[in-house]
């Protein structure tokens, strides 16, 4: 029997270590290949989940943006009324205000007596002859009977001629 050298068995192998090697490959760039394939689906599904987060994400800013502007105007629109309330209120205020001390002005004159006279009498014909009737500090008179009061003041006369007037005042200072 003869021995072959180690040059030889090497060269024998060679074409089974060429299929391994060819075979190795092979499986390595199919391996390969569905990698790619496997990273381009995730990176593609990735891709569109986060194009799906910003779109909900922009709908809600959207959203949120459009409530915040609606709140800004809500709040800018009542700030609005409520500046232009305290605008009326104003004159309306100083006109009661010299409404009133005109008002006070009548006890001074010739014929306030009379006037409180018929007040008194208007008192008790609204409470009943029994009620209490005193002179208002400010003009006028106040009655009492047990659980009612009649304010017959100057100044609340003038204030409810001021009421009944209602929009007539108004547009004393009203465009």
């Amino acid at each position: 029997m003869t021995t072959r050298a180690p040059d030889q068995k090497t060269d024998a192998l060679q074409p089974v270590r060429a299929g391994l090697l060819r075979a190795a490959h092979a499986d390595a760039d199919t391996l390969l290949a569905r990698a790619g394939r496997e990273a381009a689906a995730r990176l593609d599904q990735a891709r569109a989940e986060a194009r799906a987060i910003l779109d909900d994400a922009r709908r809600q800013g959207e959203a949120d943006g459009a409530d915040a502007a609606r709140d800004l105007l809500v709040r800018a629109r009542r700030e609005a009324r409520s500046r232009t309330l305290s605008a009326r209120r104003e004159p309306y205020e100083q006109l009661r205000r010299e409404a009133a001390e005109r008002v006070r002005e009548l006890r001074r004159a010739d014929g306030y007596a009379s006037v409180r006279e018929r007040l008194q009498r208007r008192a008790r014909a609204v409470l009943g002859p029994d009620a209490q009737v005193t002179e208002h500090a400010d003009g006028g008179v106040v009655a009492r009977t047990p659980g009612r009061r009649v304010d017959l003041s100057l100044t609340a006369l003038a204030d409810r001629a001021l009421d009944g007037m209602g929009a007539e005042v108004r547009n004393l200072w009203e465009p």
